[in-house]
């Protein structure tokens, strides 16, 4: 599977990101929610853990909006 992390997905945000996580926690609290939701929905594409369809769905949402609140940040910025 791709990989999906921030860096990849908003290469031309990395110097924002990095700057962003270091001075703002609500950025720094969505960072690490995007990356540990990321984490699992690779393992369990990957097969490593199980899980439904359904819960699959649910996390990839989750993601998208995350990410999608994200980049409303660094445009914002």
């Amino acid at each position: 599977m791709e990989k999906h992390d921030l860096l990849h997905e908003f290469p031309e945000y990395q110097s924002k990101i990095h700057e962003l996580k270091l001075q703002d926690s609500h950025f720094k609290k969505l960072f690490e929610e995007y990356d540990e939701i990321e984490h699992e929905i690779r393992r369990l594409n990957s097969g490593v853990e199980l899980a439904s369809d359904a819960i699959i769905h649910a996390k990839k949402a989750k993601l998208l909006h995350i990410k999608d609140a994200i980049f409303a940040i660094l445009a914002s910025n």
